[in-house]
Protein backbone atom coordinates (compact mmCIF):
# COMPACT_ATOMS: atom_id res chain seq x y z
CA UNK A 1 0.00 0.00 0.00
CA UNK A 2 1.16 3.67 -0.85
CA UNK A 3 0.87 6.52 0.51
CA UNK A 4 0.50 7.84 4.30
CA UNK A 5 -2.28 7.21 6.18
CA UNK A 6 -3.61 9.36 8.81
CA UNK A 7 -5.88 8.80 11.76
CA UNK A 8 -6.05 12.61 12.67
CA UNK A 9 -9.63 13.99 14.24
CA UNK A 10 -11.49 16.71 13.35
CA UNK A 11 -11.08 19.92 15.41
CA UNK A 12 -14.12 22.70 16.44
CA UNK A 13 -12.38 26.34 16.92
CA UNK A 14 -14.81 29.76 17.19
CA UNK A 15 -13.09 33.33 16.88
CA UNK A 16 -14.95 36.42 17.80
CA UNK A 17 -14.21 39.67 16.25
CA UNK A 18 -14.84 42.76 18.34
CA UNK A 19 -18.16 44.10 17.30
CA UNK A 20 -19.28 41.94 20.21
CA UNK A 21 -17.34 39.51 22.08
CA UNK A 22 -19.96 39.26 24.88
CA UNK A 23 -22.15 36.67 22.95
CA UNK A 24 -19.53 34.97 21.61
CA UNK A 25 -18.06 34.38 24.92
CA UNK A 26 -21.19 33.09 25.71
CA UNK A 27 -21.69 30.36 23.09
CA UNK A 28 -18.03 29.75 24.07
CA UNK A 29 -19.10 28.66 27.35
CA UNK A 30 -21.95 26.67 26.19
CA UNK A 31 -19.69 24.89 23.88
CA UNK A 32 -17.13 23.88 26.42
CA UNK A 33 -14.18 25.86 24.36
CA UNK A 34 -12.35 28.67 24.45
CA UNK A 35 -11.90 31.47 21.95
CA UNK A 36 -9.25 32.17 19.81
CA UNK A 37 -6.23 34.13 20.57
CA UNK A 38 -6.68 36.45 18.24
CA UNK A 39 -5.00 40.24 17.09
CA UNK A 40 -7.21 42.52 16.25
CA UNK A 41 -6.92 46.42 15.66
CA UNK A 42 -7.23 49.36 13.90
CA UNK A 43 -4.12 51.47 11.86
CA UNK A 44 -4.26 54.94 12.14
CA UNK A 45 -6.32 55.28 8.82
CA UNK A 46 -9.21 53.07 10.05
CA UNK A 47 -7.75 49.89 8.05
CA UNK A 48 -8.37 46.52 10.11
CA UNK A 49 -5.60 44.40 11.07
CA UNK A 50 -6.48 40.72 12.54
CA UNK A 51 -3.71 37.52 12.98
CA UNK A 52 -4.91 34.29 14.58
CA UNK A 53 -2.24 33.43 17.30
CA UNK A 54 -2.38 29.52 17.18
CA UNK A 55 -2.05 27.36 13.95
CA UNK A 56 -5.48 27.19 12.47
CA UNK A 57 -4.76 24.30 9.60
CA UNK A 58 -7.54 22.17 8.99
CA UNK A 59 -10.02 23.04 11.20
CA UNK A 60 -13.89 23.85 11.67
CA UNK A 61 -13.61 27.02 11.93
CA UNK A 62 -16.86 29.61 13.30
CA UNK A 63 -16.07 32.95 13.49
CA UNK A 64 -18.70 34.98 14.81
CA UNK A 65 -19.73 38.76 14.46
CA UNK A 66 -22.84 40.14 14.78
CA UNK A 67 -23.44 42.78 12.64
CA UNK A 68 -23.71 46.15 15.32
CA UNK A 69 -22.69 49.71 14.94
CA UNK A 70 -20.75 50.95 13.28
CA UNK A 71 -21.88 48.01 10.91
CA UNK A 72 -19.46 48.01 8.11
CA UNK A 73 -16.66 48.19 10.64
CA UNK A 74 -17.87 45.14 11.69
CA UNK A 75 -18.68 43.54 8.40
CA UNK A 76 -15.52 44.51 6.81
CA UNK A 77 -13.33 42.68 10.46
CA UNK A 78 -15.42 38.93 9.80
CA UNK A 79 -14.62 39.53 5.96
CA UNK A 80 -11.37 39.94 7.05
CA UNK A 81 -10.83 37.40 9.77
CA UNK A 82 -12.70 34.81 7.30
CA UNK A 83 -9.98 35.96 4.07
CA UNK A 84 -7.38 35.05 7.14
CA UNK A 85 -8.91 31.76 8.03
CA UNK A 86 -8.52 30.79 4.30
CA UNK A 87 -5.31 31.85 4.04
CA UNK A 88 -4.30 30.04 7.20
CA UNK A 89 -5.70 26.73 5.55
CA UNK A 90 -8.89 25.97 7.62
CA UNK A 91 -10.75 22.95 6.37
CA UNK A 92 -14.37 24.86 6.46
CA UNK A 93 -15.24 28.12 7.83
CA UNK A 94 -18.43 28.60 8.96
CA UNK A 95 -19.62 32.79 9.50
CA UNK A 96 -21.92 32.98 12.23
CA UNK A 97 -24.24 36.14 11.80
CA UNK A 98 -27.18 36.64 14.71
CA UNK A 99 -27.52 39.77 12.81
CA UNK A 100 -27.22 39.65 8.64
CA UNK A 101 -26.11 43.58 7.84
CA UNK A 102 -27.85 44.93 5.08
CA UNK A 103 -30.80 42.39 5.18
CA UNK A 104 -33.71 44.71 5.05
CA UNK A 105 -32.10 45.41 1.60
CA UNK A 106 -33.24 42.45 -0.18
CA UNK A 107 -34.80 43.75 -3.45
CA UNK A 108 -35.76 46.61 -5.50
CA UNK A 109 -38.01 49.02 -4.02
CA UNK A 110 -37.53 51.69 -7.42
CA UNK A 111 -34.70 51.53 -10.41
CA UNK A 112 -31.42 52.26 -9.63
CA UNK A 113 -31.59 51.10 -5.98
CA UNK A 114 -29.09 47.77 -4.72
CA UNK A 115 -29.82 44.69 -3.28
CA UNK A 116 -27.13 45.11 -0.37
CA UNK A 117 -28.49 41.58 1.23
CA UNK A 118 -27.00 39.97 -2.03
CA UNK A 119 -23.90 41.73 -2.14
CA UNK A 120 -23.16 40.63 1.55
CA UNK A 121 -23.31 37.32 0.69
CA UNK A 122 -21.71 37.52 -2.52
CA UNK A 123 -18.29 39.55 -0.46
CA UNK A 124 -18.45 36.46 2.15
CA UNK A 125 -18.35 33.87 -0.52
CA UNK A 126 -15.77 35.38 -1.83
CA UNK A 127 -13.59 36.24 1.35
CA UNK A 128 -13.84 32.18 1.76
CA UNK A 129 -16.69 31.18 3.47
CA UNK A 130 -18.45 27.63 3.52
CA UNK A 131 -21.25 28.51 5.24
CA UNK A 132 -23.63 31.19 6.98
CA UNK A 133 -25.36 30.61 10.00
CA UNK A 134 -27.56 33.67 10.72
CA UNK A 135 -30.63 33.86 13.15
CA UNK A 136 -33.96 35.25 11.69
CA UNK A 137 -33.28 37.25 8.05
CA UNK A 138 -35.82 39.75 7.43
CA UNK A 139 -36.49 37.79 4.67
CA UNK A 140 -35.82 33.99 4.58
CA UNK A 141 -35.17 34.25 0.39
CA UNK A 142 -32.02 35.87 1.41
CA UNK A 143 -30.73 31.73 2.30
CA UNK A 144 -30.33 31.82 -1.77
CA UNK A 145 -27.60 34.58 -2.13
CA UNK A 146 -25.62 32.69 -0.46
CA UNK A 147 -23.82 29.80 -3.29
CA UNK A 148 -23.28 27.81 -0.07
CA UNK A 149 -25.62 26.25 2.49
CA UNK A 150 -27.20 28.97 5.30
CA UNK A 151 -28.75 27.56 8.86
CA UNK A 152 -31.43 29.85 9.46
CA UNK A 153 -31.77 29.55 12.81
CA UNK A 154 -35.25 30.81 14.28
CA UNK A 155 -36.11 32.64 17.67
CA UNK A 156 -39.65 31.71 17.70
CA UNK A 157 -39.76 28.90 20.07
CA UNK A 158 -37.38 30.99 22.70
CA UNK A 159 -39.72 33.61 22.57
CA UNK A 160 -43.07 32.23 22.16
CA UNK A 161 -41.98 29.94 25.29
CA UNK A 162 -40.96 32.45 27.56
CA UNK A 163 -44.55 34.63 26.20
CA UNK A 164 -46.37 31.13 26.96
CA UNK A 165 -45.24 30.52 30.54
CA UNK A 166 -45.98 34.08 31.56
CA UNK A 167 -50.15 34.99 30.06
CA UNK A 168 -53.09 33.36 30.37
CA UNK A 169 -53.24 31.52 27.13
CA UNK A 170 -57.36 31.47 27.18
CA UNK A 171 -57.42 35.30 26.50
CA UNK A 172 -53.71 36.01 24.32
CA UNK A 173 -54.13 37.22 20.50
CA UNK A 174 -50.81 37.08 18.18
CA UNK A 175 -50.56 40.41 16.15
CA UNK A 176 -48.71 40.77 12.94
CA UNK A 177 -47.79 44.51 13.11
CA UNK A 178 -47.94 44.54 9.10
CA UNK A 179 -48.92 42.35 6.26
CA UNK A 180 -45.59 41.28 5.54
CA UNK A 181 -45.03 39.44 9.01
CA UNK A 182 -48.52 37.91 9.05
CA UNK A 183 -46.66 34.17 8.15
CA UNK A 184 -44.23 34.44 11.55
CA UNK A 185 -47.47 35.61 13.26
CA UNK A 186 -49.47 32.87 12.18
CA UNK A 187 -46.58 30.56 13.10
CA UNK A 188 -46.63 31.75 16.40
CA UNK A 189 -50.53 31.36 16.55
CA UNK A 190 -50.00 27.86 16.00
CA UNK A 191 -47.38 27.81 18.72
CA UNK A 192 -49.77 28.89 21.12
CA UNK A 193 -52.64 28.23 20.18
CA UNK A 194 -54.02 31.25 19.84
CA UNK A 195 -56.20 33.70 17.32
CA UNK A 196 -54.29 35.91 14.76
CA UNK A 197 -54.88 39.65 14.10
CA UNK A 198 -53.41 42.14 11.83
CA UNK A 199 -52.64 45.83 11.49
CA UNK A 200 -53.83 47.17 8.64
CA UNK A 201 -51.91 50.27 7.41
CA UNK A 202 -51.95 52.42 4.15
CA UNK A 203 -49.98 55.80 4.02
CA UNK A 204 -52.23 58.82 4.22
CA UNK A 205 -51.81 60.59 0.85
CA UNK A 206 -51.70 63.96 2.33
CA UNK A 207 -49.45 63.14 5.00
CA UNK A 208 -45.78 62.13 3.39
CA UNK A 209 -43.51 59.93 4.44
CA UNK A 210 -45.78 58.75 7.37
CA UNK A 211 -47.89 55.45 8.00
CA UNK A 212 -51.56 56.11 9.44
CA UNK A 213 -53.21 52.89 10.95
CA UNK A 214 -56.58 52.82 10.00
CA UNK A 215 -57.53 49.49 11.62
CA UNK A 216 -57.59 46.54 13.75
CA UNK A 217 -58.50 43.29 11.35
CA UNK A 218 -59.22 40.62 14.25
CA UNK A 219 -61.29 40.44 17.91
CA UNK A 220 -58.89 42.01 20.18
CA UNK A 221 -61.06 43.81 23.03
CA UNK A 222 -60.46 42.84 26.17
CA UNK A 223 -57.26 40.62 25.19
CA UNK A 224 -54.18 40.44 25.81
CA UNK A 225 -51.93 41.47 22.28
CA UNK A 226 -48.68 40.04 21.58
CA UNK A 227 -47.02 42.13 18.43
CA UNK A 228 -44.22 39.96 16.80
CA UNK A 229 -41.67 41.41 14.45
CA UNK A 230 -38.18 40.68 13.56
CA UNK A 231 -36.63 43.54 14.84
CA UNK A 232 -37.75 47.21 16.75
CA UNK A 233 -35.45 49.70 14.95
CA UNK A 234 -36.64 53.22 15.80
CA UNK A 235 -40.09 51.80 17.29
CA UNK A 236 -42.08 53.86 15.26
CA UNK A 237 -44.37 51.03 13.92
CA UNK A 238 -44.57 49.03 16.97
CA UNK A 239 -45.74 51.90 18.83
CA UNK A 240 -48.32 52.97 16.53
CA UNK A 241 -49.84 49.50 15.97
CA UNK A 242 -49.82 48.99 20.11
CA UNK A 243 -51.73 52.69 20.06
CA UNK A 244 -54.25 51.04 18.02
CA UNK A 245 -54.75 47.76 19.50
CA UNK A 246 -55.56 50.08 22.71
CA UNK A 247 -58.13 52.32 20.95
CA UNK A 248 -59.38 49.39 19.35
CA UNK A 249 -60.36 47.71 23.31
CA UNK A 250 -56.65 45.39 23.94
CA UNK A 251 -56.26 44.96 27.50
CA UNK A 252 -52.78 44.92 27.59
CA UNK A 253 -49.96 44.80 24.95
CA UNK A 254 -46.62 43.21 24.87
CA UNK A 255 -43.99 43.01 22.18
CA UNK A 256 -41.60 40.86 21.03
CA UNK A 257 -38.81 40.91 18.51
CA UNK A 258 -35.43 39.02 17.81
CA UNK A 259 -33.25 41.66 16.89
CA UNK A 260 -32.67 44.93 19.52
CA UNK A 261 -31.25 48.15 17.11
CA UNK A 262 -33.04 50.79 19.51
CA UNK A 263 -31.89 52.95 17.27
CA UNK A 264 -32.60 57.08 17.33
CA UNK A 265 -36.10 57.73 19.10
CA UNK A 266 -36.40 53.86 19.93
CA UNK A 267 -35.78 53.91 23.83
CA UNK A 268 -38.00 57.01 24.56
CA UNK A 269 -40.52 55.88 22.68
CA UNK A 270 -40.96 51.92 23.96
CA UNK A 271 -40.25 53.99 27.54
CA UNK A 272 -42.58 56.05 27.20
CA UNK A 273 -45.90 53.79 25.17
CA UNK A 274 -48.46 52.04 27.14
CA UNK A 275 -46.70 48.84 26.20
CA UNK A 276 -46.02 46.32 29.27
CA UNK A 277 -43.20 44.62 27.92
CA UNK A 278 -40.94 44.45 25.48
CA UNK A 279 -38.85 41.31 24.73
CA UNK A 280 -35.86 40.36 22.64
CA UNK A 281 -32.83 38.31 22.35
CA UNK A 282 -29.41 39.46 23.05
CA UNK A 283 -28.13 39.12 19.13
CA UNK A 284 -27.39 42.53 19.27
CA UNK A 285 -25.44 44.33 22.12
CA UNK A 286 -27.61 46.50 24.53
CA UNK A 287 -25.80 48.83 26.46
CA UNK A 288 -26.99 50.29 29.78
CA UNK A 289 -28.14 53.52 28.72
CA UNK A 290 -30.68 52.00 26.04
CA UNK A 291 -32.20 49.85 28.22
CA UNK A 292 -35.45 50.45 29.93
CA UNK A 293 -37.92 48.73 32.71
CA UNK A 294 -39.93 47.00 30.14
CA UNK A 295 -37.18 45.56 28.85
CA UNK A 296 -36.51 42.46 29.21
CA UNK A 297 -33.51 40.49 27.14
CA UNK A 298 -33.27 36.50 26.98
CA UNK A 299 -29.94 34.79 25.62
CA UNK A 300 -29.91 33.25 21.93
CA UNK A 301 -26.00 31.69 22.86
CA UNK A 302 -27.69 28.14 23.54
CA UNK A 303 -29.61 28.11 20.30
CA UNK A 304 -26.25 29.12 18.41
CA UNK A 305 -23.89 26.86 20.21
CA UNK A 306 -26.46 23.82 19.30
CA UNK A 307 -26.25 24.99 16.14
CA UNK A 308 -22.94 24.70 15.78
CA UNK A 309 -22.31 21.77 17.32
CA UNK A 310 -24.62 20.00 14.75
CA UNK A 311 -23.03 21.41 11.97
CA UNK A 312 -19.60 20.39 13.77
CA UNK A 313 -21.16 16.71 14.17
CA UNK A 314 -22.60 17.05 10.80
CA UNK A 315 -26.35 16.65 12.60
CA UNK A 316 -29.34 18.02 11.58
CA UNK A 317 -30.02 21.54 12.34
CA UNK A 318 -33.75 21.68 11.41
CA UNK A 319 -33.88 18.87 14.40
CA UNK A 320 -33.64 22.09 16.85
CA UNK A 321 -36.86 23.40 14.97
CA UNK A 322 -38.89 20.14 15.26
CA UNK A 323 -37.98 19.70 11.76
CA UNK A 324 -39.69 22.85 10.68
CA UNK A 325 -36.78 25.31 10.08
Amino acid sequence: MTGITTTGEKRLVLISGRGYPELAQEVARELGVELVDTTAYDFANGEIYVRFQESLRGCDAFVIQSHTAPINQWVMEQLIMTDALKRASAKRISCVMPFYGYARQDKKHRGREPISARLMADLFKAAGADRLICVDLHAAQIQGYFDGPVDHLWALPLLAGYVGSRVDRSSLTIVSPDAGRVRVADQWSDKLGAPLAIIHKRRDPAVPNQVKVHEVVGDVQGRTCVLVDDMIDTAGTICQAADALFDSGAADVIVTATHAVLSGPAVDRLRDSRISEVIVTNTLPIPEERQFPQLTVLSIAPLVARAIREVFDDGSVTSLFDGNA
